[in-house]
């Protein structure tokens, strides 16, 4: 880094200062010329370089000076452009053109053939400004009859396409009603045949809960016989048993109730006394 740093240069024996021009920044400033600005722009369209043969594609970023031309197309301010090709530092300009709506290539660069270029546009390069006055207000009144038409022809397709949703829209309530219809028989007929089923279901209950009432009812007088029979050939085995010790033999017989004396003791009521 220190050779780098020199304090001292090299001034050959034949070097004369006064030989050097010198230009103050006034001096520059103060020179008639166009007035260029700076900018970034963007390549609009394909182009290739003349001095070497380079492509540049569209797109493609440069840091370009810009100049506003005295020249107008229609009070439209019309501006060049300068930049270097990438490999050889060749200068290109390039304009706008606002009457074509499209840039055009001046020097430095040959614009590349595009397939959307309109070659019919070139029979309008020659006309005056009133010529293309005229032509733009012919072609703009024709593009504003075809749309009065269109605006016609418009409403005359959502009146008719109104009618149609009208007659659609009939159709379907008519559907609509018709199947409501549809589907009330049938759900009466589905009611009356769950009626009929259900009815069938409690008359068959009915007759199982009859039919089991019955058999309990059978059951039971069974059972009261079963028992009556028992206990009654239990009280004849009972009575078929010999009597023993002091237990007479008409034991078993039945007895004559003896009514009960009144007074057996002999006892005389005591009277009740007086309350006067």
């Amino acid at each position: 880094m220190a050779e780098r740093k020199v304090l001292s240069k090299y001034y050959p024996p034949d070097f004369d200062p006064s030989a050097i021009e010198r230009s103050s920044k006034r001096s520059r400033k103060d020179e008639k010329g166009p007035k260029l600005s700076a900018s970034r722009l963007m390549t609009p369209f394909s182009m290739k370089c003349t001095h070497c043969g380079e492509y540049i594609p569209k797109g493609r970023k440069f840091n370009a000076r810009k100049e506003t031309l005295e020249e107008r197309y229609l009070s439209v301010p019309i501006f060049r452009f300068y930049i270097r090709c990438t490999r050889c530092s060749g200068e290109i300009t390039f304009r706008t053109d606002p009457k074509n709506n499209d840039y055009q290539c001046e020097r430095g660069a040959k614009r590349n053939f595009e397939v959307w270029r309109d070659q019919n546009d070139e029979k309008y390069n020659d006309e005056t400004e009133e010529q293309t006055l005229d032509r733009l207000e012919k072609k703009y009144g024709e593009q504003e009859e075809q749309m009065e038409r269109d605006k016609m022809a418009e409403l005359e397709d959502k009146m008719l396409d109104s009618k149609r949703e009208m007659k659609v829209a009939d159709a379907l309530d008519e559907i609509r009603t018709r199947n409501a219809r549809i589907e009330r028989k049938e759900a009466r007929a589905d009611e009356g045949a769950l009626a009929t089923v259900q009815q069938e279901l409690d008359e068959e209950a009915l007759r199982a809960e009859r039919e089991e009432a019955k058999q309990r009812e059978a059951d039971r007088q069974e059972f009261y016989v079963k028992k009556a029979a028992y206990r009654r050939a239990a009280i004849e085995a009972e009575m078929a048993k010999p009597l023993g010790g002091d237990i007479p033999a008409d034991y078993w017989k039945p007895r004559k109730r003896v009514p009960r004396p009144k007074n057996p003791y002999g006892i005389k009521p005591v009277p009740k006394p007086s309350q006067d």
